[in-house]
């Protein structure tokens, strides 16, 4: 049940949406995870703030998984998500922040997991 939540500063088209959740997709695999129950959100045009000056481009992300966290995965999954969005949105690393959280109890259809 992983959830791949991303604020993202700059205009993304409907076609970068659907490369960069294609591509998140796949990268899932890097926590053990599989894209079938795989839930993405990507909030474009989004303001944020880095050391109080506004950026142009940039990005949080936030990651959420069924379980416990592996830090040497939430490592590469980090890397893949910066590699993506500088592929797809020519956006700095320096720029994109990643949080990871474990969920115990996680609701879908009626009843937790």
């Amino acid at each position: 049940m992983p959830f791949i939540d991303s604020k993202i500063s700059v205009h993304v088209s409907d076609e970068k949406k659907e490369d960069i959740k294609k591509k998140l997709g796949q990268a899932i695999s890097l926590m053990n995870k599989g894209e079938t129950y795989l839930m993405v959100g990507i909030v474009d045009d989004y303001d944020l703030w880095l050391g109080g000056k506004k950026l142009e481009k940039g990005a949080y992300v936030s990651v959420s998984v069924l379980g416990s966290l592996n830090s040497a995965s939430c490592n590469k999954m980090t890397a893949a998500i910066c590699d993506i969005l500088s592929t797809e949105l020519d956006m700095p690393g320096n720029n994109v922040y990643v949080t990871y959280h474990g969920v115990n109890d996680w609701g879908w259809n009626g009843s937790n997991f």
